[in-house]
């Protein structure tokens, strides 16, 4: 009989680890996000759908912004508006090329931060005095579809560009 051991593997790590990916994939899937209705679903329905937060931003009347980031395994950053009554009044998506065109020159790191959600690759070029944010998004509805916006920040941490490619982990070697 042969057998095989779950402690000594290399393998189950690896496994373990992409589990967890489907899982946080899962939780801000389209099909959970549609699950989620506005001025239906309460507090709690998004925190038993999605999770806890990463953030949570309180806004001058009463609501809060609740941040879920499905990156960098995913294309998807959800902000979640919930009201003063405890209900959901608002769930977007927001990496989207509306949201990027929002983007501009000058504008304070906190507040694309705010807008995009946490990037998933930060890399700092000291030489250039400039650090560089990526985000995976989605640009259609196929895989192969998958772009990298990137926001240029300059040593005051102001963004100096943005810009868009194709996905390098698509790309052939």
């Amino acid at each position: 009989m042969t057998g095989f051991k779950l402690s000594s593997s290399r393998a189950f790590p690896r496994l373990a680890i992409a589990l967890l990916a489907s899982l946080l994939l899962a939780a801000c899937s389209p099909q959970t996000i549609s699950e989620l209705k506005e001025g239906i679903a309460t507090e709690a329905d998004v925190g038993e759908r999605l999770g806890a937060p990463e953030a949570v931003w309180d806004r001058p009347d009463g609501a809060q912004i609740y941040k879920h980031n499905r990156q960098p395994a995913g294309h998807v950053n959800c902000m979640i508006a919930i009201g003063a009554d405890g209900k959901m009044s608002a769930l977007r998506q927001v990496l989207t090329p509306q949201n990027f065109a929002r983007i501009a020159p000058g504008m304070p790191m906190q507040e694309v931060r705010r807008l995009l959600g946490k990037p998933i690759k930060i890399t700092p070029y000291d030489l250039k005095r400039q650090t560089h944010h990526d985000w995976r998004y989605q640009d259609g509805p196929n895989t192969s579809d998958s772009k990298i916006f990137t926001v240029v920040f300059d040593s005051d941490f102001k963004v100096a560009s943005t810009g868009s490619v194709v996905d390098p982990a698509l790309q052939p070697n």
